[in-house]
């Protein structure tokens, strides 16, 4: 497999990879190699799957020293915000990581360098590429440098739409809440998700999203909002 030219992409990084070949191996998606086991042994899999553990313990120690007052559920909210696939993706956008990822020609040519999920899994996977090479204070030096802007400047809502209306449901003794895909539409690298929430006596409820954790999480404020039970301003 030819060798990809990342030197500009550790620029970017800010990182000097020892052994490059730990970043090219998390430059690689699955549609590159045809054998499931060349691709849990060339791709990107294994460094995105340590790459999320490093990002929640750096994220999670950088919560407690920003925020010492706030309780488990502000942090736990916090968190979730910071380390879920949209804010990877565009950390990754923002170190300009799309051109440098090696597609299968399927997958580029519909637009794989651009899609969400591909450069969320991608940006863990870098990170868990730096931990190998350099140890967790680099990849705390990444993760610091991406992530405690956004999680400074962070305007999300501290509740949380899907666990506030199992919270609420759950307390007016009702079943929880069912989720249901309506409808997808778009082209691949930018799809938009249509789900349905019930809950039993209730009118069901609406949400649009680009994937469908978010289109849930409308669909869900959608039904707050309308039993009076979430109001974006206090949230």
């Amino acid at each position: 497999m030819k060798r990809l030219d990342v030197g500009k992409l550790q620029d970017h990084l800010g990182y000097k990879f020892k052994d490059v070949g730990q970043l090219e191996r998390a430059l690689c998606h699955t549609s590159t190699v045809a054998s499931p086991k060349m691709q849990v042994e060339q791709t990107y899999q294994r460094h995105e799957f340590l790459g999320d553990r490093v990002l929640a313990v750096v994220v999670a120690d950088m919560l407690l020293k920003a925020f010492p007052k706030a309780d488990e559920g502000e942090l736990a909210r916090r968190f979730n915000g910071l380390v879920r696939n949209e804010t990877c993706a565009d950390v990754a956008r923002e170190i300009g990581v799309g051109p440098f990822i090696r597609l299968g020609e399927g997958e580029a040519q519909a637009g794989g360098r651009k899609k969400e999920a591909i450069l969320g899994d991608v940006c863990e996977a870098i990170i868990g590429a730096v931990y190998i090479d350099g140890g967790l204070d680099e990849a705390s030096k990444i993760v610091t440098r991406y992530w405690e802007k956004r999680m400074l400047d962070w305007s999300g809502p501290l509740r949380d739409p899907k666990t506030t209306l199992q919270e609420w449901v759950q307390g007016n003794k009702l079943p929880p809440p069912v989720y249901s895909l309506m409808e997808r539409t778009g082209p691949d690298h930018a799809p938009e998700f249509t789900l349905k929430v019930k809950v039993p006596s209730l009118e069901p409820a609406v949400g649009k999203g680009s994937s469908k954790r978010i289109a849930e999480q409308e669909a869900a404020r959608s039904m707050l909002i309308r039993e009076g039970q979430w109001n974006d301003d206090q949230a």
